[in-house]
């Protein structure tokens, strides 16, 4: 494993911390809001609170999982191919992905310059709503980088194959 693989695994592992934060605060303040509206004084703004975790949440769960292959897949039909089939389809898959996220992200950034210069806030709390979103352009970002990484470690793979 070299240096850039483990200096994206520690930053992985990061945000993962940095995600499992958010969503302890995201339970906690449910909790306490459910609560507050039982006694009839709930927390002003816990909805937009709970959207702005959940966004960190997911922003920062992405690479780590996608690292430990913890998406949701169907195997079927690919297990019945060949190694070389597999991770050729894999190879196919990840390259797809990656163009995808490529494009998400930079109009994530876009998206976020252009609600940052627009000054753009929440309806109750009046939160600059950019700052989330760039945090999940950022996510975006480390995700796509994640996923380059797989892609080389496909080809690593395929031409370990190949000279077998």
């Amino acid at each position: 494993m070299n240096i850039f693989s483990k200096g994206l695994d520690k930053f992985s592992g990061l945000l993962k911390i940095i995600g499992a934060a958010a969503l302890t605060v995201m339970m906690l303040l449910t909790v306490v809001d459910v609560i507050g509206r039982f006694f009839k004084h709930p927390i002003f703004g816990s909805v937009e609170l709970v959207g702005f975790l959940a966004t960190i949440v997911v922003a920062t769960a992405l690479p780590y999982t996608y690292k430990v292959d913890g998406h949701v897949g169907v195997e079927i039909l690919v297990r019945l191919m060949s190694k070389k089939k597999q991770i050729v389809l894999e190879l196919v898959t990840r390259t797809l992905t990656f163009i995808l996220f490529c494009l998400i992200t930079w109009q994530m950034f876009l998206y976020a310059m252009d609600i940052h210069e627009t000054g753009e806030v929440s309806m109750n709390l009046e939160f600059p709503i950019y700052y989330i979103v760039y945090l999940l352009a950022f996510g975006l970002l480390i995700f796509t980088v994640t996923i380059i990484e797989s892609i080389f470690q496909n080809i690593k793979k395929l031409r370990e194959l190949k000279t077998k």
